[in-house]
């Protein structure tokens, strides 16, 4: 004797207003899609009752080409507005980097946006341009900078030397003329403390 426990029940679920899957476990079912299974073996006699969802269907628009001017002049509008959408889908590409910005050619919408696209561009390059020469006179500046320290510290060192110089020839201390810095810091640390 087998056990009844399959619902079939056509797919898809979310098709219903219940919650399908949720009924099946309160009644102990297991759902299968009766759209994809021949089979109903073990098919359970008693199974929850279920509603469609109402659907507002979208009225549709058949053009068959014939009769009163009317349908041609709307396939021409369909066709421009593919056009349209076309030439945008093409500019939308150019500006993720797939493919080159170029002129879509027709349109008055691609036009605009290919405008726009176009001056956001040459404004990106200005702005590129400008941080370039900015970026050169930096390099530039910091290069004088450094040269102006150095200068500033030669200066300095020469101050400092000739203030050494003067205490070793108080003490007669005798010293190579070209003496560095250091060697002369030295020498005066180890005079004697008077």
């Amino acid at each position: 004797m087998s056990n009844k426990n399959v619902w079939y029940l056509r797919g898809p679920f979310h098709q219903y207003e219940e919650d399908v899957k949720a009924l099946a476990k309160k009644a102990g079912l297991r759902i299968l899609d009766a759209n994809v299974t021949e089979s109903r073996e073990d098919e359970a006699d008693d199974v929850p009752e279920v509603t469609l969802r109402q659907v507002d269907l979208q009225p549709a628009l058949l053009i068959d080409g014939q009769g009163d001017g009317d349908g041609a002049a709307l396939l021409e509008t369909i066709g421009k507005l593919n056009a349209e959408r076309d030439g945008i889908v093409l500019l939308i590409d150019a500006a993720e980097g797939l493919a080159p910005l170029e002129h879509p050619g027709a349109g008055e919408l691609p036009i605009r946006l290919f405008d726009a696209l176009k001056a956001i561009h040459e404004g990106v390059i200005s702005l590129t341009d400008q941080r370039d020469n900015l970026t050169g006179e930096t390099e530039l500046l910091r290069a004088e900078v450094a040269r102006l320290k150095a200068a500033a510290e030669q200066g300095d060192n020469a101050e400092k030397i000739a203030a050494l110089k003067a205490q070793l020839d108080a003490a007669n201390v005798q010293y190579r003329a070209n003496a560095s810095l250091e060697s002369l810091e030295k020498a005066v640390a180890d005079l004697p403390k008077a």
